[in-house]
Formats: structure tokens, C-alpha cells, sequence
């Protein structure tokens, strides 16, 4: 994904066309003629199992604020840019952040609240998390660290900062010294709020601290998370996304890898172990990163909904400079560090104890590594070559059973003489019809080089950060592409959209899969999302030859089996229905999934009205009728 400190003009972002953004009923049927396909039962080839995946990074609060799960934002003071960014005294209190009383040596502040001599009420403070705390009805878990001579009842409270209804109010019998911070945890019930206009507050007994202070550090407050995991996902927000059946996640980035400078890029070292002990960072997209979400987290996000990791190593490019050489040894041998984390004996192996220590035994499961972010770009073609022999020789002398994936395709940017069964990674970001235009990109290439599609999706740039929603048309060019994907899919062996979520309050590029605020019902899944999710979870293990009575185009096409499942997947790019009579020998019966709507529409925040839509087939013969509206996406599923 290219970085926003650079402009639109100078990475040559291509865009898709504006739209008129709404809904209106699907035209009516007008078939020029019918479209015959005949799916055979033999030849073909082998399918990739990890097509269908997706890429995460930080960015737009995707992460913090987002998929992982806290919802207090600037918890931990970290990163240079938010200063007292979110909090608000409670009652007649000064807050301010206190550099003097760091609450480790990772959270190197904490927030002092002053109390006055004639204080006889509870006071406190506030955080208003990420543009508001989604407040819903269901169970909650707060923790804070507290400084302070008290000894008492703490309350936390779930808010409306405008109404001040409160949903969830809950007493903590505490004590504290000024020797040291001391933690303290807790869970609550909290009612639903009707908006996202939230706030947590945490007060305390003004008349036990007049004239004095008390100091907290590192507030968190977490609803129920994915698998209920401690430090988790959001559900809500992860169950979206594990309803597409991703085979892969690649993380941490893309750009939030490189850092806008060598020591601000992602540093594994520093997101693992307690939170408490994780420092952030100033990150890539304009705001700090807690790292809360650290390298253990995504391997468990990865374990939990059956992904495999595509982990992404920095490889000397950062935006503020390069490495290469010797420079780069250090960064080498901190690799190998990180892979001897992830996947040595927790008794036998200096990082596998440390693993151990943080909580998981057993070594987590890592095949896939990627060398470095777009590395063709913003400097770094010409180092590239060398840099990636470097890391490769490394990882591959020590973890031979770990795929590499080379960060680009560019010919001038990789080393002269490839070794075997690395996989290339092409990114793009482009118009509908040139999307389309790219259908047989990997028809003629060479059967013995893998590649991969990191990042793709259909851009509208006609507003400064892109437009959120995807549109139909957009959306079918990707489903265009998909099926060119997919039909090569013995070479191509994994492709994800990106990027893959954004809170709406925080946008900066765009669209994403799906959207979402601190507003109850907020998720919006985009029309591409539902392309994503119907070819994922659809998709057999063996491309079939199909015979047709006409070329690709607007109609576009595909089939797979696995066993006596068939699966043939279709997209109508064009203005113009389409009547196509599938012939599948040996089946009888199944579900036809479709998605269609007029050509610049789609769903908007919080307004969903182009959906999947599924309905049941049948024929003894294993013939069916399929009408396809202009710019309409299908899968046919039959046994």
C-alpha cells in the first residue's frame, strides 16, 4: 500500500470514475442471447488452497480502534502526536499528563489528577475512546494501573457524554500507595446505548484526596473479544471478517512495516509480553500505535479463524533511509530472532523461552515470509537484489521449510538469478476498466514461477482520501480479475483485497472491505466485501476446463470441484443482462448465490442495500438457467 506522506500524483494512483451513490432496482431482463458453458469433468489443473486471503496494517484505526479490541484511545500516553488527545477531567479536578510518575519502563507517563482542598464529591476522569466508545449491551473488562495514597471505592462508568445517561455503573474497592503503581482489573455489565456519543469514566472519592493527587496509567476497557481472548480481537468487528473463510493473513504491513524512518518501523521485540511493557510507536499514517496488538496476537488471530501468517520482515527500507551491506546484519540476525520466537523449542531456544514465558508452549505455525514492502518503490530498487539475498540465505539456512515471497515483480528490482519456489508479490490499485483489462494478466506467464496479488482493489480518488464505498461496477471488475486470479490459480497462489477495514472517523485512504464508527450497528460491509466472501467460500481444489458458445466478455467465467462439489463463479461486466445455460454433468441440485445492483451504487455507512442474495437450484440433469443482471457477480454451487 503506498504511504501517505507521499502525494497521490507522485505514486501514480489510477481512479475509478465518480459516482452518484444510491440504490435503485435492478433493470429488467434484456438477454442479446444466451451464453452456453459446459463444465468437464477432466483435465485442468491444481487449485491454490490459499487463494482467498487477506492483508492488515495498521492504518485508518483499523487495529487500535478498530479489530483489536481496547477502546480507550491514548491509553498509554505513547507516540509524540496526541498529547492529552481523548481525556476529560470529571467534576472540579486539573488532569494533566505527568511525565514525572512513568508507569513502566515502556509507559513512560501517566495521567495526574490534582484535587482541591475543599473536594467533598467523587471526581475523576473521562476517556472518550475513538470518537465516542460503542457502547453495547454486554459484558465489559477495565483495568487501569493507579499511584497515589487511596484507599476506597473506585467507580467505572459507561456514559453518554452529551446525555449523560449512564448504561454501566460499577463500584471497586481498591488501595493504593505512592510507593508504586499498582494494577487493578475488573469486568461489568453495561446497558446498550443508542448512539456511539460514549464515554468511560473512572472517579473516586474527592475527600479522601483534597489537596493532593492521585496518578493512573494505561486505561483499558475491552467488550467481548473473538474466542474471548485476553488482549483480543473485537468480535463483532473479527466475526465480519471470519465469515469469509480467509485462508491467509499477511501482516503487520505493508507500509506500517517500513516506518516513516529506520527506528520508527515495526520493531517485533516490542510488541510482545505484557502490554504494560510495550512501548508503541510513532507510526506510518499519522498517529502512534500502541502495539497492543503485537506479533502474538496476530499469530493467535490467525490460529483462531484457520488463516496461515504471511509474516513480513522489514528488509532496510524505511521512508526516512536505507540499509544494505553490513548495515543490514543487525536487522538480518533480528529475523532470525523473531522466527526463533515463533517457532523454537520453548526449553531449548533462548527466544522460544521467552515465547513461553508470554504465555504459549507450543511453537506457532510459520511457513510463509515475506522480504521487505514494495521495494520497487521510494528508493530501494537498487539495493533490493542484495538486501533480499541477504535475509534469504539467512532464513532459508536456518527455516528451509519456510516459503519466500519477494516483495515485488519488477524485473530490474530483483536479483538476477531467482531461487526456486520464492513467490512474487504484485500490488495495484487502479480503475474498474483497467482492472478488467488485467483478466488474463497471468494466462501466458511461466508455470514454474509462483506469484502472489498482496494488494488489489478499484480506487475512486475523486475526493483527497478516496471515497469510502465501493460500487457495483468497481466491485465486478474484481470479481473480473478473481476469476483471471483463479483460473490461474496453480501460479497464482494468494491474492487479498486491501485495505481490509477503517473507522470512518479516521479515514485516509480508501475504499475498504468493510467500515465502522463507535454508533451501535456501524459495520458496513462494501459490495466488494461480498465478492470477497462469496469466492472464498466457494472454491474448489481443481480448476476445470469449461467449453462456451462465446469469448470472455462482459461475461466472465470459471470452474472448480472439489469431490462431487462443483463450483462455477460468474460476472457480468456490462450493461446488458445475460442468460447462461451451465451444464454440470453428475449434479443435481445446490445454492446460486448472486449479487448485483445498478452500476454506481453501493452501500453506504450504515445502509446496506446490496447484499447476496441466495436461492436454491435443481435439474436431474445438471443443467441450470442463470440470469445475470447488468454488473452482477454469481457462484454456482452444485453436487
Amino acid at each position: 500500500m503506498k504511504s501517505p506522506i507521499l502525494t497521490y500524483a507522485s505514486l501514480g494512483l489510477a481512479t475509478c470514475f465518480a459516482m452518484n451513490v444510491g440504490f435503485a432496482g435492478a433493470s429488467a431482463h434484456n438477454h442479446s442471447h444466451a451464453v452456453n458453458l459446459a463444465v468437464k469433468d477432466e483435465g485442468g489443473n491444481k487449485s491454490s488452497p490459499l487463494l482467498y486471503g487477506i492483508m492488515f496494517e495498521e492504518m485508518d484505526r483499523s487495529g487500535d480502534g478498530g479489530i483489536h479490541g481496547q477502546l480507550l484511545q491514548n491509553n498509554g500516553f505513547q507516540g509524540k502526536s496526541l498529547g492529552m488527545t481523548a481525556y476529560k477531567s470529571v467534576g472540579d479536578v486539573d488532569i494533566s499528563q505527568d511525565h514525572s510518575k512513568p508507569v513502566s519502563k515502556a509507559i513512560t507517563s501517566s495521567l495526574q489528577v490534582a484535587v482541591p482542598k475543599n473536594a467533598t464529591k467523587f471526581v475523576g476522569f473521562a476517556n472518550t475512546g475513538y470518537k465516542g466508545v460503542p457502547v453495547k449491551q454486554a459484558k465489559y473488562k477495565s483495568s487501569f494501573y493507579m499511584k497515589g495514597n487511596y484507599s476506597g471505592t473506585v467507580t467505572l462508568q459507561l456514559v453518554g457524554s452529551h446525555s449523560g445517561t449512564i448504561y454501566a455503573d460499577h463500584n471497586l474497592t481498591v488501595k493504593s500507595s505512592d510507593s508504586k503503581f499498582t494494577p487493578f482489573e475488573t469486568s461489568f455489565q453495561s446497558k446498550a446505548s443508542p448512539d456511539g456519543e460514549n464515554e468511560w469514566r473512572l472517579t473516586f472519592d474527592g475527600s479522601k484526596v483534597a489537596g493532593n493527587s492521585l496518578n493512573f496509567g494505561l486505561v483499558q476497557l475491552f467488550p467481548p473479544t473473538f474466542h474471548d481472548r485476553e488482549n483480543g480481537l473485537r468480535d463483532d468487528l473479527a466475526t465480519v471478517i471470519d465469515k469469509v473463510k480467509p485462508k491467509f493473513l499477511r501482516f503487520p504491513g505493508g507500509n506500517n512495516l517500513e516506518g516513516v524512518k529506520i527506528d520508527s518501523r515495526w520493531k517485533w521485540n516490542t510488541t510482545i509480553g505484557p502490554v504494560v511493557d510495550r512501548p508503541g510507536r510513532e507510526a506510518d499514517w499519522g498517529y502512534p500505535n500502541t502495539d497492543a496488538l503485537g506479533l502474538d496476537e496476530y499469530m493467535q488471530w490467525c490460529e483462531d479463524m484457520g488463516m496461515a501468517p504471511l509474516l513480513g520482515v522489514w528488509a532496510g527500507k524505511s521512508y526516512g533511509g536505507i540499509l544494505s551491506g553490513e548495515e543490514l546484519e543487525p536487522y538480518v540476525q533480528d529475523t532470525l530472532n523473531e522466527l526463533e520466537y515463533l517457532l523454537g523449542d520453548s526449553t531449548t531456544t533462548h527466544y522460544g523461552r521467552l515465547r513461553a514465558k508470554n504465555g504459549r508452549t507450543e511453537p506457532w505455525k510459520l511457513n510463509y515470509v515475506e522480504i521487505g514492502n514494495e521495494d520497487q518503490l521510494t528508493g530501494g530498487c537498487d539495493t533490493y537484489p542484495e538486501r533480499f539475498n541477504q535475509f534469504y540465505k539467512a532464513i532459508h539456512d536456518h527455516y528451509p521449510h519456510i516459503t519466500i515471497v519477494v516483495s515485488n515483480a519488477d524485473p530490474s528490482c530483483l536479483p538476477s538469478q531467482l531461487p526456486k519456489n520464492v513467490i512474487l508479490d504484485v500490488h495495484f490499485y487502479l480503475k474498474d476498466d483497467q482492472i478488467v483489462d488485467k483478466f488474463n494478466q497471468w494466462d501466458n506467464q511461466p508455470r514454474n514461477q509462483s506469484v502472489m496479488v498482496g494488494e488489489y482493489g478499484c480506487r475512486n480518488t475523486t475526493q483527497a482520501t478516496g471515497v469510502y464505498w465501493s460500487y457495483m461496477r468497481g466491485s465486478c471488475s474484481e470479481a473480473v480479475y478473481m476469476i483471471g486470479l483463479e483460473r490461474n490459480s496453480d501460479i497464482v497462489k494468494m491474492a487479498a483485497y486491501a485495505p481490509l477495514l477503517a473507522h470512518r472517523e479516521y479515514i485516509s485512504w480508501s475504499p475498504t472491505l468493510y467500515g465502522f464508527d463507535s454508533r451501535p450497528d456501524s459495520i458496513t460491509p462494501s459490495t466488494s466485501y461480498y465478492v470477497q466472501k462469496m469466492f472464498a467460500t466457494n472454491k474448489g481444489d481443481t480448476v476445470l476446463p469449461v467449453s462456451s458458445s462465446t469469448g470472455f466478455g462482459p461475461l466472465y467465467w470459471v470452474a472448480t470441484k472439489t469431490d462431487s462439489k462443483y463450483y462455477v463463479k460468474l460476472a457480468n461486466y456490462g450493461s446488458v443482462s445475460k442468460k447462461v445455460d451451465v451444464s454440470v454433468p453428475g449434479t443435481e441440485k445446490g445454492k446460486l448465490e448472486m449479487l448485483s445492483g445498478p452500476e454506481y451504487h453501493g452501500n453506504t455507512p450504515m445502509n446496506v442495500k446490496i447484499e447476496t442474495i441466495t436461492m436454491d437450484v435443481s435439474d436431474a440433469n445438471g443443467k441450470y438457467t442463470i440470469h445475470m443482471e447488468p454488473w452482477a457477480v454469481a457462484v454456482l454451487a452444485v453436487s
